[in-house]
């Protein structure tokens, strides 16, 4: 059985200064951290504030790619946890036929976003993850994790202008 979910923010692990992405079931108060690099996580963030670039990021080409093959993301589903690492699916439908990919969760849900694909996590990865009553209170006591979440946080267009993509 899985349970629809959205991605609720990004933050910062404080003792590890490793980017969080925090997916919230919006009917109850069940959370599912996933600790992921710092790259999706910029992927993740860019595609949340709506930034655009001159230029496709990976995720986009990726998007851009299967819609040229005629593919179009149905969904993506974290799907497993084992021994501390996080599996998904993303699952597309080419020419009527549903199939489905290995991923990385951060990958599968930045590719969500861009294609508009619902979110979903299996029980039994909510279960194996612990308490999940509520979203997980991260009090930042460490100043690069706070200089990180605050970067992540406060990303816009004009922070990507002078960088060429």
């Amino acid at each position: 059985m899985v349970r629809e979910m959205i991605i609720s923010g990004l933050t910062m692990d404080p003792q590890t200064n490793t980017p969080i992405v925090v997916l919230k079931d919006p009917d109850s108060e069940t959370s599912l951290p996933i600790w992921i690099g710092l790259l999706e996580a910029t992927a993740i963030a860019t595609e949340l504030e709506k930034v655009e670039f001159s230029r496709p990021m990976t995720h986009d080409l990726i998007k851009n790619l299967m819609g040229h093959l005629g593919a179009k993301v149905e969904k993506v589903e974290v799907c497993d946890l084992r021994d501390n690492t996080f599996y998904a699916w993303i699952y597309l439908n080419v020419n009527g036929k549903e199939t489905r990919i290995d991923a990385r969760p951060s990958d599968a849900l930045a590719i969500a976003l861009r294609a508009d694909a619902r979110i979903y996590v299996d029980e039994k990865v909510i279960e194996k993850s612990g308490k999940l009553d509520s979203t997980p209170k991260v009090e930042v006591k460490d100043e690069e994790a706070k200089k990180w979440t605050d970067i992540l946080e406060n990303l816009s267009p004009e922070d990507f202008g002078k960088y060429k993509m």
